[in-house]
């Protein structure tokens, strides 16, 4: 996708997401507030403006009776709190608040009847930009008729989260949402291009999804029309029907090129404009940040519409995140990506080179400047050659749940972990262990639960370093129900295992 610089513009290593990296939740909430990268306190002026994107949030937030960790989250989601000087994403987005402005969605417009703020003054200015955005996020709460007393709950905004991000489907809508609250219980912390650094602590949040509880999980590998993908890894969210083109590859075309992009956005944000007929674009498979987990938009045999006269050769992956901040670009997104890389050019004998791994910038007449000087093509390569190892966790789910238990079931929770249901045959007591694969040994959102028929559910949930559990429960001759949550991917099963 093409990357929307300002001209002559310095390339910024933009906000970086710092996870906290305590294996317990509570330690992280001593990190709540807001400081600048030297320290001060926001309340305080260091002569360098510190504090004054932490202080809108907080205006904003009072003045529209908004949740101030769900804006922050839902900002960090959209931008990593890096309002690109006013430049839009691939979508139409500005600012912090990423308020759109293209042919299905108009929250920018929105955002100025509502605050009274000039449409220019809410692209360019950081302060009026996040009042826009809570402004349209309280309108959307305000429609679905959340009253005063809802409004504190942070969990009561979720269909206005689901709602504010403008998606094309439900699905899209619902992994949208799902991204903020994973936020809100992972926590932030963000350093702004000014040097301001802005956090939220870690805290779960069982959010109120209403009817977007019955949308299909996008993070989830597989969870719609498995057969329709051609990675196994991969969920499945079909790209509208006029931004690519039917096609048979590799009989009509062959393909022997690999096209590394940049969204110039989020991933739900991305997957939603694809599904978009105005948009005119689209890669065949989308990447996320945070944990890796990927969507397949376009088939293989399809030319999507990504690198102009590579598209008939070659298949697109699109990377979430922006150019000129370097934040996007975890290991848990490499990793997953070269994964992904090497299965195609295994499956197409594409040689794993760079000649025929290439950026979007280096196809013939691009204009276009991704995936940017901060994508480590070093790192990415050696993961794709299989020179790069990854790490184990060192504790597996017999270790978590104790002596005597004995793995029956598992199901992995994409490419972020696996969650895992136990057994012991001498005391008749299940247990549930969720094994993180991705993130090792920073606290990121992780759960796990075990629920006996008739009795209460049982749940461990946090942010943790190694694993969730151990969630033990008397389950001799009942049938139960079990699952968990790494990252965004979530397993819930049926009533099982019953006797």
């Amino acid at each position: 996708m093409q990357s929307r610089l300002r001209r002559g513009a310095a390339v910024l290593l933009a906000g970086t997401l710092i996870p906290l990296a305590a294996a317990q939740p509570g330690a992280q909430a001593a990190l709540a507030g807001v400081t600048t990268s030297a320290g001060t306190s926001a309340g305080t002026s260091a002569g360098t403006g510190a504090g004054i994107l932490a202080a809108a949030f907080v205006r904003a937030a009072t003045a529209y009776e908004v949740p101030r960790d769900l804006l922050v989250a839902l900002a960090y989601a959209e931008t990593h709190l890096d309002g690109h000087g006013g430049e839009p994403s691939a979508s139409g987005g500005y600012g912090v608040m990423h308020l759109v402005s293209n042919p299905s969605n108009h929250a920018l417009e929105r955002a100025a009847t509502l605050t009274g703020k000039p449409v220019a003054t809410l692209k360019s200015d950081p302060a009026a930009n996040i009042a826009g955005g809570a402004a349209v996020l309280r309108a959307h709460a305000d429609e679905l008729g959340l009253g005063a007393a809802a409004r504190k709950d942070p969990a009561q905004w979720y269909q206005a989260v689901a709602e504010y991000g403008g998606a094309a489907s439900a699905d899209v809508a619902r992994l949208y949402a799902d991204t903020v609250y994973d936020l809100l219980a992972a926590g932030v912390r963000a350093t702004t291009p000014a040097g301001e650094t802005v956090t939220v602590p870690a805290r779960a949040v069982q959010p109120e999804r209403g009817p977007y509880a019955k949308a299909k999980d996008l993070d989830a590998p597989n969870t719609l029309a498995a057969a329709a993908t051609d990675y196994p890894g991969a969920a499945w969210a079909a790209a509208s029907s006029s931004n690519y083109a039917v096609s048979s590859r590799p009989s009509s075309d062959a393909i022997d090129r690999i096209v590394i992009h940049v969204t110039q956005g989020s991933y739900a944000g991305t997957i939603s404009w694809f599904q978009n007929p105005s948009a005119k674009v689209s890669a065949h498979y989308v990447v996320k940040s945070s944990n890796g987990a990927i969507t397949q938009m376009v088939r293989e045999k399809d030319r999507a519409f990504h690198a102009g006269d590579y598209n008939r050769r070659s298949v697109g992956i699109e990377h979430e995140g922006y150019v000129s901040d370097a934040s996007w670009f975890t290991d848990a997104m490499y990793r997953s990506s070269a994964a992904l890389t090497r299965n195609i050019a295994d499956r197409y004998g594409i040689p794993k080179d760079r000649s025929h791994i290439v950026g979007h910038n280096e196809v013939p007449g691009a204009d276009h400047t991704d995936p940017g000087s901060h994508w480590n093509w070093t790192t990415y390569m050696q993961y794709v050659t299989g020179g790069g190892t990854t790490p184990a966790n060192p504790h597996t789910p017999e270790e978590v749940c104790g002596s005597g238990y004995k793995v029956i079931d598992k199901a992995a929770l994409g490419s972020a972990g696996t969650v895992y249901l136990l057994y012991n045959s001498g005391n008749g007591y299940n247990c549930v262990a969720t094994i993180k694969a991705t993130s090792l040994g920073t606290a990121t959102a992780t759960s796990a639960y075990l629920e006996v028929q008739g009795k209460a559910r049982v749940t461990d949930s946090g942010s943790f370093a190694y694993y969730a559990g151990p969630v033990r429960a008397a389950a001799a001759d009942k049938c139960v129900r079990w699952g968990g949550k790494a990252g965004s991917a979530v397993y819930d099963s049926p009533f099982e295992h019953c006797g």
